[in-house]
């Protein structure tokens, strides 16, 4: 599906990710995990265009778009939930929704599927999303990225700096649209346990390298928990 073949990228002169090579399977889920600073939102930015490799090669489908915009990732099927719950605050739940949806074959349909996901979505539609939690934020935020049925979901830290009860519900939806099938999900997350559980493989970055790399599942822990402490 999506894969880096010794990418290195950073910021004007500087570089962050060192000659990254992984991959995510097609229909599957790829973990990245890593300390603060170690450029696992950097290789995101990367996948979805917003950074071109300074090296290297960002392929999709087999196809080379390591120089593509991101306009045309999205056109291909690529969905991108940066860090941060972002929304419009001043639109309503609703109004965030259809804005995705507008436009879109199937937009309604899609809005309900997505409002199926997050149930508590609906109980907010009539709410300003500046007024929402910040798991209410970030709900809206993944369920925006549904509406267009992306082929590939790039998520970063969707668990970041929320309550725990609504961790689980995100946690609970990650794990069903991974294990639905259909989509392919890249996803950035420090929650160890949770990320091993949704994941096919997984990766641990540290100071812009892959230190340590192999299949998910709850057998990994102890090795990327180790790789984590190097």
């Amino acid at each position: 599906m999506l894969e880096f073949d010794a990418v290195h990228v950073g910021y004007g002169r500087g570089v962050v990710l060192r000659g990254v090579s992984l991959a995510v399977p097609v229909d599957g889920v790829a973990a990245v995990l890593g300390h603060n600073g170690a450029g696992k939102s950097t290789l995101l930015r990367a996948a979805i265009g917003l950074l071109r490799p300074h090296s290297g090669t960002v392929r999709l489908d087999g196809d080379d778009i390591t120089t593509l915009a991101p306009h045309h990732r999205v056109a291909r099927g690529m969905a991108y939930v940066p860090q941060g719950q972002q929304c419009f605050p001043h639109l309503t739940t609703a109004e965030n929704l259809q804005l995705v949806a507008d436009g879109r074959p199937g937009g309604r349909a899609a809005v309900a599927e997505a409002l199926d996901l997050f149930p508590v979505l609906g109980d907010l539609l009539g709410r300003r999303a500046g007024l929402l939690s910040g798991g209410q934020r970030q709900q809206l935020a993944i369920a925006r990225a549904l509406i267009t049925r992306p082929r590939l979901l790039l998520l970063d830290e969707p668990t970041e700096g929320i309550q725990p009860s609504v961790v689980d519900e995100i946690e609970r939806t990650i794990l069903a649209l991974a294990r639905r099938g259909g989509m392919s999900v890249l996803l950035v997350e420090q929650h160890v346990g949770f990320a091993l559980r949704a994941a096919q493989r997984y990766a641990v970055l540290a100071a812009g390298r892959v230190t340590s790399s192999g299949p998910g599942g709850t057998d990994a822990e102890t090795a990327v928990r180790q790789a984590l402490t190097v």
